[in-house]
């Protein structure tokens, strides 16, 4: 069993980056709106906020855990926009403050985990790595649209390849959530790390295969650019089709992102 810790630093390391974006912000760019629909800079913290402390109790109170699970249930197209409409209409400096301790409490939590243990989630239970594998890679979306309303340009960095492996995983739900029979093939998927590594995946073989710089992959596959707006390539139909509804995050297909020319 591998060790999860190097997963864990990196979701502590990802999460105070955002933290330094938005700590200084004044209330009214806290209420700047981000390229999600409805949804400001307050409203992107408060979800995050939101779904830390619906991991620690993932972790921690499985009972707790399961009641927010028959609530998503009652609702399950608005129970997501509730939890950060809740959270955003806190001042600016309470909403950093619970994010700061929700996600303290959970890093603490998953530390503390047994070897092995796995926990509840929306989906199909989590072991501790693959849960905070998972908040990193919300983490990291959810702080592009911060980054974006805010104007700042990020720099990618080899935390990224969580978010890449996350995406690579996904290929077969992203055609079953669309309706589409998945590949029956693997494919080649070669993705170029900030650092200048080569991450690697599929057989070296396949005659379908995904290349692309680690940001710009990571950008398409939790739909926070257009497949116009990055510099990904495909070899074969099946990865072509691919890259047009790739998705690193469960449920529904999300809306993505317009192209910046306005015209898809």
């Amino acid at each position: 069993m591998s060790d999860p810790t190097p997963v864990f630093d990196d979701l502590r390391d990802e999460s105070e980056e955002l933290d330094r974006l938005v700590a200084e912000s004044s209330p009214d760019r806290w209420a700047l709106s981000t390229p999600a629909a409805g949804w400001t800079v307050a409203h992107q913290i408060a979800h995050l906020a939101w779904t830390d402390h619906s991991a620690l109790l993932a972790v921690t109170d499985a009972d707790a855990f399961h009641g927010l699970v028959e609530k998503a249930l009652a609702a399950p197209t608005t129970f997501v926009d509730e939890g950060a409409d809740e959270g955003a209409r806190l001042p600016s400096a309470e909403l950093l403050a619970r994010w700061r301790a929700g996600r303290t409490a959970l890093d603490a939590a998953l530390r503390a985990s047994a070897p092995g243990a796995r926990f509840p989630w929306y989906g199909p239970p989590m072991s501790g790595a693959s849960m905070a594998t998972g908040r990193l890679m919300e983490t990291w979306a959810h702080g592009q649209d911060v980054a974006d309303a805010l104007g700042v340009v990020r720099t990618p960095t080899d935390r990224l390849r969580h978010v890449v492996r996350i995406g690579v995983r996904a290929r077969d739900f992203a055609f079953g959530a669309r309706g589409l029979a998945a590949p029956a093939e693997e494919f080649r998927v070669e993705i170029l790390a900030p650092s200048g590594d080569l991450w690697t995946y599929g057989p070296e073989d396949a005659p379908q295969r995904v290349t692309a710089p680690a940001l710009d992959f990571c950008l398409l596959v939790t739909q926070r650019a257009h497949r116009a707006d990055v510099d990904v390539s495909a070899e074969g139909p099946d990865a072509d089709r691919w890259l047009d509804i790739a998705q690193a995050f469960a449920g529904p297909p999300g809306e993505g992102r317009p192209p910046k020319g306005g015209a898809e």
